[in-house]
């Protein structure tokens, strides 16, 4: 086991093996996966990483387009659950972008305002434990709809938010952000 294809095996292996014990146990299996994540994180070589990113980016998408197909579009017509929806993506909003700028404030001001639009789109493990609320009957359709739509509207409001953030900027962008043209 001392190639890295054979340590990427081992790494899904223990992530679903990890997975079915916590669901057993009566957790979400998320929490199975993140544990194998956080174990094996520091120990995986670079190729390990690679081939997780890639199955990430091939089955991700699969995923979350599966639970959107789970939202009931008509909970919108619901006045209240309009309002609600709104009142999410404002709160989520500014509090992902006060939360991320306001920390990264020592950068000065046009970096962290960056810093805060790059943070945004972050809504996926939220659509995650709203629809395991949801396949519970924790939360009811129009809770499950305003979670989804808020991750979708902060996902697609963040790239038209990051070109007018970079559009000044003279230098190449802080470590870790790639800005279209």
């Amino acid at each position: 086991m001392k190639s890295a294809d054979g340590q990427f095996g081992l790494a899904i292996v223990l992530m679903f093996a990890l997975s079915v014990t916590v669901i057993y146990a009566g957790v979400a299996a998320i929490i199975g996966a993140f544990l194998a994540g956080m174990g094996l994180a520091e120990s995986s070589s670079r190729r390990v990483h690679d081939l997780t990113q890639g199955v990430t980016e091939l089955l991700v998408p699969f995923f979350l387009a599966g639970i959107g197909l789970h939202v009931d579009l008509t909970a919108f017509a619901d006045w209240p659950t309009a309002v609600l929806a709104l009142a999410a993506l404002v709160a989520a909003f500014v509090s992902k972008l006060l939360g991320r700028g306001l920390g990264a404030y020592r950068l000065g001001r046009p970096d962290a305002m960056r810093i805060g639009f790059v943070m945004i789109p972050r809504g996926e493990v939220g659509v995650i434990v709203a629809q395991i609320g949801a396949s519970l009957g924790a939360i009811g359709d129009q809770v499950f709809a305003v979670v989804v739509f808020m991750s979708v509207a902060t996902t697609l409001l963040a790239p038209p938010l990051l070109r007018v953030a970079f559009r000044d900027s003279p230098r190449p962008p802080f470590r870790g952000i790639a800005v279209m043209p």
